[in-house]
């Protein structure tokens, strides 16, 4: 499968494991082993690529160790160091109302009318569950809608849109701080 461009971040690298370069790593899969089953993980800016040599688990943690990694010096240097692999190296969804972030970015936003309304521009979750953050048309700011099957009923990823009904007054305007003034 070609490279879409999009990654998914799997991983953060927290603080050291001892002396000898290990670190405590925070997975971001559904069966958090399977970080090391992707090959490779790169670093948000791309510039390296860090080959998981072991893993094992830890208390509330997997405890890591990199090839090239081989004291808490080095270790120490990659704390809070996000991983990413290629969207396409991960397995497709197996629910049909699961999706990867990647996949949902991009997609155009459209009303019950079937009129395109915006694009979503990243999924954002500070700590009350999943949120669309969207590009709305005609708004200065982008809008944040709950992503629950009443606020999208509809998401269809090959089809590159979803449909919204946003939940009562989420819209309305509240100031003129996000309306255009009118001529």
């Amino acid at each position: 499968m070609a490279d879409d461009g999009k990654r998914v971040c799997v991983a953060r690298i927290g603080a050291p494991h001892g002396v000898r370069g290990a670190v405590r790593l925070f997975a971001f899969t559904a069966d958090p082993a399977d970080v090391a089953a992707y090959g490779p993980l790169e670093t948000e800016d791309g510039r390296r690529r860090l080959t998981i040599r072991s893993l094992k688990p830890g208390k509330d943690v997997l405890i890591a160790e990199f090839t090239g990694v081989a004291d808490r010096e080095a270790a120490d240097a990659l704390k809070n160091v996000r991983l990413y692999v290629d969207r396409t190296s991960l397995p497709e969804p197996e629910a049909e109302d699961e999706w990867y972030h990647a996949d949902l970015i991009g997609l155009s936003v459209s009303n019950g009318a079937g009129e395109t309304v915006g694009e979503v521009i990243a999924v954002q979750d500070f700590g009350g569950g999943d949120l669309l953050e969207i590009r709305w048309d005609g708004r200065r700011q982008t809008v944040y809608l709950p992503f629950t099957r009443d606020a999208v009923p509809v998401v269809d990823v090959k089809g590159g849109f979803l449909i919204v009904d946003p939940p009562a007054g989420l819209l309305d305007e509240g100031g003129t701080e996000d309306r255009e003034e009118a001529p």
